[in-house]
């Protein structure tokens, strides 16, 4: 089959297609006919050998796929050949065929096309996780949520699921098409960070009382000032550091406005941790998925896939990721899907 082969740490740069070994089907485990491929900067992470977790050499990068089922595994009791699902993958995405653990595959509902079927395992399932989970945001009705990179993937899915829980949203982003983009998908109030610091501004939006919730895909700077503009007893989650500065959080400022921070990372849920605990928080999963599937039914998510890339292009695909130009999700999709 064709993919992208990782045969030693490397930039991302350097890859190339190649024929690789099909993968082989283990018990408990689903073979899907790669219909689309999600692209995002973790991958690069991976490829280069700076990732958290390390797939064995050589290795096919990609950790999100939609397409068909074609063939299940021994104790494989929710799928059969034929149905359109969406998994999450320890690795093997940017390929023709891959191999994911039934645990971490997911039915997708007829009406959704598979490019944008690759949001919900990490954009939306993030987000959800990030503004729902009590032990999290847990955004409520009538608070005020502050979404940063707004029109990222995480972003734009976290605009949806805050207007769903009943929030005031407010989104940042640095242009002006951003902006529109943010509207479009809910946001209630929108802020130009280039334009100056955002803090007055959001204090103003609340009345001087400040956002109830913060959820911070840029950290640095960004995340400091946030601290400032946050109500007490408010919520804060670092999700990523694309601003590229991992930032020092001050413990006074937590202490003074009685602050909580947050920490989530989605792969721990799924098998990407030291200790494999994906099969205790099954449940939870697909409940999640079953809720933001059930909710796209009902028109309520608008999954943005900004462009998509032959698999023939998959070098394009990342430059766009790498160059912070899309607005939404990036996907690479298999010929004839």
């Amino acid at each position: 089959m064709r993919g992208v082969l990782v045969r030693e740490w490397t930039a991302f740069e350097n890859l190339e297609l190649a024929d690789c070994p099909v993968p082989a089907l283990g018990r408990g485990q689903v073979r899907i006919a790669t219909k689309a491929a999600g692209m995002s900067f973790a991958v690069s992470l991976v490829v280069a050998g700076k990732y958290q977790r390390k797939p064995p050499l050589p290795f096919v990068p990609g950790s999100e796929v939609a397409g068909v089922v074609t063939e299940v595994g021994a104790g494989v009791t929710r799928f059969r050949p034929g149905d359109r699902v969406c998994a999450v993958v320890d690795w093997g995405g940017l390929a023709e065929e891959a191999v994911a653990n039934e645990v971490n595959t997911f039915p997708i509902p007829d009406n959704l096309a598979f490019h944008r079927a690759i949001c919900f395992t990490n954009s939306y399932g993030t987000s959800y996780a990030a503004l729902v989970w009590p032990h999290l945001l847990n955004v409520q009705a009538g608070q005020t949520l502050l979404v940063h990179g707004a029109t990222g993937g995480v972003g734009l899915a976290a605009i949806e699921i805050g207007k769903i829980r009943g929030a005031t949203v407010i989104a940042t982003a640095g242009t002006d098409e951003k902006l529109a983009i943010a509207r479009e998908h809910g946001a209630d109030h929108v802020i130009n960070y280039r334009a100056g610091p955002f803090r007055e501004k959001v204090l103003d939006l609340t009345g001087g009382e400040g956002a109830n919730a913060i959820y911070d895909p840029v950290g640095g700077e960004v995340f400091m000032e946030s601290l400032r503009c946050i109500a007490p007893e408010g919520r804060i989650m670092p999700v990523g550091f694309a601003g590229g500065t991992i930032q020092q959080i001050p413990a006074n400022i937590l202490l003074v406005k009685n602050i909580t921070v947050c920490g989530l990372n989605m792969g721990y849920y799924v098998g990407w941790s030291p200790k494999d605990v994906r099969h205790e928080y099954a449940g939870r999963l697909r409940e999640m998925m079953a809720q933001l599937f059930a909710w796209f039914e009902e028109g309520r998510l608008n999954p943005r896939v900004a462009q998509t890339f032959a698999l023939d292009d998959f070098q394009d695909a990342m430059a766009m990721v790498l160059g912070r130009q899309a607005i939404g999700r990036v996907a690479i999709v298999m010929e004839g899907a």
